[in-house]
């Protein structure tokens, strides 16, 4: 097995995270999937930033919630990455979607409602991923668990994902109970008990945020199902060079 490459919130060391300049580059740079965050705006339209507010990655204040889509368009999420990157918008769902369904990358969406529990945002997910007909190539992911519950009751063709970056014993219990098809966990989590565990239970780990090839490296020889990562180029020249010298 090859452990997957997906390139968190997009080539994000390269250019500014959830933007098309970020998920070119990681097309360019042969990702294997790209990893996105969703929110919903004040009129239910989805789009791509990590954060509930827009402060860190735009010129303006608030939160997404709060805002039409519109008028979100008038913010520019670029600039505070490098002023070359001014012309960047944030952008939706559907445009998402419809690009990277014309490459051979998953889609990786994370439903950023761990703090802001927006309402109906599942059925709202699914059926964009639905109107794309991409529910064989996306995983969808949450660090809010019931969420992905509510998911699970609407479709058994998109794989979902728990997020986490602590496993305590009531999360422990509850994945238990309610399994996902995947584990997301922060790489500090990579312990050789839970790495037998989901092999027993056959849930696959993808860990988060690996940058350093060193991580890679214990990844890659862990046979770990997938990594995200802000710099794909990196992680795709160490995994070559892995199975170079694994042959």
């Amino acid at each position: 097995m090859q452990t997957e490459i997906i390139a968190h919130r997009g080539a994000s060391k390269y250019a500014p995270e959830n933007t098309m300049h970020a998920f070119t580059k990681a097309l360019e740079m042969q990702a294997d999937a790209i990893e996105t965050d969703v929110h919903l705006t004040k009129d239910n339209i989805p789009v791509l930033m990590h954060d509930e507010r827009i402060n860190r990655t735009s010129n303006g204040r608030g939160y997404i919630r709060d805002f039409t889509y519109e008028q979100l368009l008038q913010f520019d999420v670029g600039s505070w990455f490098a002023p070359k990157f001014a012309d960047a918008k944030i952008i939706t769902l559907d445009e998402f979607l419809s690009w990277i369904k014309q490459t051979n990358m998953r889609a990786h969406i994370e439903l950023k409602n761990n703090k802001v529990d927006y309402d109906a945002i599942e059925t709202i997910v699914y059926q964009h991923i639905k109107n794309h007909s991409m529910q064989e190539r996306s995983t969808v992911s949450s660090f809010n668990f019931e969420s992905i519950q509510r998911f699970q009751q609407m479709t058994e063709s998109i794989t979902l994902a728990y997020l986490t970056s602590n496993i305590t014993k009531t999360k422990r219990q509850a994945f238990e109970k309610h399994p996902t098809n995947a584990l997301h966990i922060k790489q500090t989590l990579l312990r050789k008990r839970l790495i037998r565990c989901s092999k027993q239970k056959n849930i696959p780990l993808r860990v988060f945020t690996i940058n350093k090839i060193s991580q890679m490296m214990r990844c890659y020889d862990l046979r770990i199902k997938g990594i995200f990562t802000d710099v794909p180029d990196v992680a795709v020249e160490a995994r070559c060079n892995w199975m170079t010298r694994k042959d």
